[in-house]
């Protein structure tokens, strides 16, 4: 990664990771002109078919998909991933060089798969926490401190943890959604032919579910941990078309 200031940054444990989860609003904000960047927290490695620097070249092509260019993988171990200050000061450095107004991460717990999820979603949260902190600059590399305006959450659509947020949003990935699917199959020392066909499966259906509820053909929901601010609440709506129901009568008038 260069120094460029970015408007938003992705953080989560594993290359593939911000792929499946988000890979659709990253490639919808690029599009947009947006300034993003990519944060592995691990290398991912060891996995029964990978190395490092497969995963390296496999997560470089998934980023050039998306048409992200700021991308950095961290130091810390995979597998053993533990929320604590040394995570948290090797991700707020990130923040404090890179300085965005927004910080994503994964939410919820996964039993079922790794325990590293979770414990990225507290460095992430401990790290937003850090990167504003002042006479500590020793600790993040001698970066100066950086206030970090807004949190999003990407809930794991398999997580035990059904939260109730204070507030949820629904980004339409429909026009890059391929994008997003193109990425994930750079995964190929992870995901063979079968095991890959049953994860996209998984993830249309998810990202179909989301974005229906919006009326979009495909949807990545977001949470935050407050209620969602809107200056001009009337404004914001203008353009949006509303969901209805199939076969629903049209509005008169």
């Amino acid at each position: 990664m260069s120094s460029e200031t970015l408007d938003i940054v992705f953080a989560m444990p594993h290359p593939d990771d911000v792929e499946i989860t988000c890979g659709g609003t990253i490639a919808k904000l690029v599009k947009l002109g947006h300034k993003v960047g990519i944060v592995h927290m691990t290398d991912g490695e060891p996995t029964p078919r990978g190395t490092p620097e497969i995963r390296a070249r496999e997560l470089a092509a998934a980023a050039k998909i998306l048409g992200v260019e700021q991308i950095e993988t961290l130091a810390l171990p995979n597998r053993e991933l533990m929320d604590g200050p040394a995570a948290r000061y090797a991700v707020a450095t990130v923040f404090r060089r890179f300085r965005p107004r927004i910080v994503v991460g994964m939410a919820g717990r996964t039993p079922g798969a790794s325990p590293d999820h979770y414990q990225a979603q507290l460095i992430l949260e401990g790290a937003r926490f850090y990167s504003q902190l002042t006479k500590w600059d020793e600790r993040f590399a001698g970066t100066s401190p950086h206030r970090i305006d807004w949190l999003w959450y990407r809930p794991v659509a398999s997580g035990v943890d059904q939260g109730q947020w204070p507030a949820t949003f629904v980004v339409d990935i429909s026009d890059v959604y391929e994008q997003k699917i193109a990425a994930i199959g750079c995964y190929q020392s992870q995901f063979d032919a079968e095991r890959l066909a049953r994860l996209l499966h998984r993830v249309r259906a998810i990202d179909a579910a989301e974005g229906s509820r919006c009326g979009f053909a495909y949807g990545e929901l977001f949470a935050m941990p407050h209620p969602l601010p809107l200056r001009d609440p009337v404004g914001h709506f203008a353009g949006l078309t509303p969901w209805v129901p199939p076969n629903y009568p049209p509005r008169s008038g």
